[in-house]
């Protein structure tokens, strides 16, 4: 039986080959989308256990947040940038999922963030609709299979299209977000602690016009988190 097993999986394989998202081998569980090699190689920055870090100074000044944190470092042409992307334009949601779940697991052993209920990044519906999904929500469900609080995706939205901040500088962009986001139930995160979740963070200009946009719900303390940490 166990031979009859290993030519089935050999042969499902040769159908359906599970290969690493990051390096394309297919040495790797079946439960991952990455092999040991690209997991060690993912470039962490602990900041989640570092008050004070790069990612929460951005916020001073602009933005009354509790905490603020990045998973990894953001650099082109890099290991982490080929994921972001096979994430946000490849649907590889299997991918997204699971980077959520190492965010999840990081935030969770700091014990710095003691939070009530996850909120995605909007997207533009359209822009939503064209690509499928949200990668924002992705990372909210893997975090959420962790740390097992609730993902709020209907508090805030997004109605209006923006131009992409890629080439913009930070007044730029800043002005580019600026009353981008409409808070849709406030009462839904009222005397709560939120975690508002995004991809990569730049000069921090869309989390700052959408936290604001959180914060006029009045009794809330709000926090951040991303995927990435993009320093110029």
């Amino acid at each position: 039986m166990t031979g009859l097993r290993v030519l089935k999986d050999s042969f499902l394989h040769f159908l359906f080959p599970h290969i690493c998202s990051g390096c394309g081998s297919d040495l790797l569980s079946s439960e991952s989308s990455l092999c040991l090699r690209c997991m060690d190689a993912l470039p962490e920055t602990n900041f989640e256990i570092h008050p004070g870090n790069p990612v929460e100074k951005k916020f001073w000044g602009r933005l009354p947040i509790e905490k603020a944190t990045a998973q990894y470092y953001f650099t082109k042409e890099s290991l982490i940038q080929t994921l972001v992307h096979r994430v946000k334009y490849k649907r590889d949601k299997d991918l997204g999922l699971q980077l959520g779940r190492l965010m999840g697991s990081s935030i969770k052993k700091s014990d710095r963030f003691s939070v009530d209920a996850l909120i995605p990044l909007p997207l533009f519906p359209a822009k939503e609709k064209r690509r499928g999904y949200n990668q924002s929500l992705l990372l909210c469900e893997g975090i959420s299979e962790i740390m097992q609080i609730p993902v709020l995706n209907d508090v805030i939205s997004r109605p209006q299209l923006t131009e992409t901040q890629t080439r913009k500088g930070r007044i730029e962009r800043w002005v580019n977000m600026e009353g981008k986001f409409i808070l849709q139930k406030p009462e839904a995160i009222q005397n709560k602690h939120i975690l508002l979740i995004d991809d990569v963070i730049t000069t921090g200009a869309t989390l700052e016009s959408c936290g604001a946009e959180l914060l006029k719900a009045g009794t809330i303390r709000l926090s951040l988190a991303t995927l990435c940490y993009a320093s110029r």
